[in-house]
């Protein structure tokens, strides 16, 4: 595995690789990998002939308050297992690459719908600096497939609009949710969950499948079923950011009539944010999956 930290020298590698023939892949990471990071760069793989990652703990979608200088920085131990898993090039850039004007002075890209509800009302300005960094790092990688886990399902809904309204030349791929064995769905931020915490976060991903269960068999008081859900994460002792039903598509409050729906949850530990989704298709008679 080859590692650049500077724009220019990536960007050249790659377009050598991209004139030789071969297609690029691309999954970008801010780092603190674990195993489902690891399935992300798999799929790419299945789809290109070449892969490049990148960790970047990008401060521009940070809050105020909110854990940047905490964020983990695990470089050593994200470079054995991105070789563990033959990646072929790594792009670890610092700030001053990603943001030679200062972020004060960045062009920012700007998705205007899908981004001031869920993870953003509670987030203000996040997915402005998820849109601008991805769309920087699509610019200099250029890859033909880019791939993203749907763990982050508002993320992956912005990003692809973002795609389809810039004309970018990117096909998005999602990859699954992986899963602890309780049901957790991994994350960077799992590692600030506290040993008496522990047992209990499942209670997200336990929320949001009895909702979805409830869907299936037909009940259509969504509003009462985000009330359960949440009533159901606080009796764990866990404070909700948001449950919410909606359309997967729009992220619109789902309509008793819509077909593709997605239940999307957010809860605080007392030094995480958790978040997890589960999606369901309402078609013809016994089509949910």
């Amino acid at each position: 595995m080859q590692i650049f930290h500077h724009v220019q020298s990536i960007r050249e590698t790659l377009a050598a690789e991209r004139k030789a023939g071969k297609t690029i892949g691309f999954v970008p990471t801010m780092g603190n990998l674990h195993d489902a990071h690891l399935e992300l760069v798999k799929i790419a793989q299945q789809h290109c002939d070449v892969v490049a990652v990148s960790i970047f703990v990008n401060p521009l979608q940070f809050g105020l308050n909110e854990d940047w200088d905490k964020y983990p920085r695990t470089f050593d131990a994200d470079t054995q297992r991105l070789r563990g898993v033959n990646c072929d090039y790594l792009f670890y850039p610092d700030e001053t690459e990603i943001y030679p004007n200062g972020m004060a002075e960045q062009t920012r890209v700007v998705v205007p719908t899908m981004t001031d509800v869920l993870c953003g009302a509670s987030r203000p300005g996040h997915f402005e600096g998820v849109t601008t960094v991805v769309c920087k790092l699509f610019n200099i990688v250029q890859p033909d497939v880019a791939v993203f886990g749907i763990k982050d399902f508002q993320q992956l809904a912005v990003i692809r609009r973002m795609v389809e309204d810039l004309c970018m030349p990117v096909e998005i791929v999602a990859g699954e949710i992986y899963r602890e064995s309780d049901g957790l769905a991994m994350s960077s931020r799992n590692g600030y969950i506290t040993p008496q915490e522990r047992p209990k976060v499942s209670v997200l991903n336990r929320a949001l499948n009895t909702a979805r269960e409830a869907i299936i068999k037909g009940e259509k008081d969504f509003h009462a079923l985000e009330i359960a859900a949440k009533e159901a994460i606080q009796a764990a002792g866990f404070k909700v950011d948001y449950f919410s039903i909606c359309n997967s598509k729009t992220l619109e409050p789902a309509a008793n009539d819509d077909e593709e729906i997605t239940l999307l949850g957010a809860m605080f530990t007392n030094a995480a944010r958790l978040i997890d989704n589960v999606s369901l298709h309402l078609g013809e008679p016994n089509s949910a999956e």
